[in-house]
């Protein structure tokens, strides 16, 4: 995500420029053409002053196209990286139903001796709400993660297209029925990030949340082992 929003600014700078070098540009056409008083012809024959340039057409062709090569460079290092695949030390299936989520765990030897353990998630009701807990976005059981960790989140669905979103992680991946969706996690920080199924699944979509919580490894060792007694 720290990557998005650094690949973001830089195509910002240039998209600022662009528009202020345009609307500048237009203004100086509007100008010349309609507001002008140094020519005194009628104003259909003032618009036509158009005079023709060779070199200023090279130049607005080659300049766009400059433009993108410097673009496209960090955006394809970016797309690369997303999509680059490894191997996981903890790995987590996202299940989508109407209208909760279900995790199914596994976790690799670098961490602890791989075991397998699941459970449900669930969008905690008003009176269940704690002092802090934000409402429609907290869950009765919250998906804990370790950070520093490669994780490999899969996603799918058992009844109809689904979306797991964790805007935070910059992740956005489809659970799919009868398909496997898989996407890489890595967290660099503890903390508490939200998100909701961003796919219109059903008549409660509104009320199917994520929670996930980033803690270190050697809490998140301890926690698995509660699994496994």
């Amino acid at each position: 995500m720290e990557a998005i929003v650094e690949v973001h600014s830089y195509i910002m700078f240039f998209l600022c420029a662009i528009v202020t070098f345009v609307l500048v540009a237009l203004a100086c056409v509007i100008y010349q053409f309609y507001l002008s008083e140094e020519d005194d012809r009628p104003d259909a024959l003032r618009a036509a002053r158009v005079v023709h340039c060779t070199w200023l057409e090279a130049v607005w062709t080659l300049v766009p196209v400059g433009i993108l090569v410097v673009i496209a460079i960090p955006s394809f290092a970016l797309l690369y990286s997303m999509e680059e695949k490894f191997d996981a030390e903890v790995t987590v299936k996202a299940v989508g139903h109407q209208w909760y989520w279900e995790y199914q765990y596994a976790v690799g030897t670098k961490l602890l001796r791989a075991i397998l353990f699941r459970f449900d998630s669930y969008m905690k009701a008003d009176p269940d709400l704690q002092v802090g807990q934000l409402r429609l976005l907290a869950t009765d059981t919250t998906a804990l993660l370790p950070r520093g960790t490669r994780i490999r989140l899969l996603t799918t669905s058992a009844d109809v297209i689904h979306s797991w979103a964790l805007p935070a992680a910059g992740v956005k991946m489809d659970a799919i029925p009868g398909r496997l969706n898989q996407v890489s996690l890595f967290f660099n920080r503890a903390g508490t990030f939200h998100g909701q199924c961003s796919e219109l699944c059903g008549v409660n979509h509104g009320f199917m949340p994520i929670t996930v919580k980033a803690l270190s490894v050697e809490r998140f060792r301890a926690w698995v082992n509660r699994f496994e007694e």
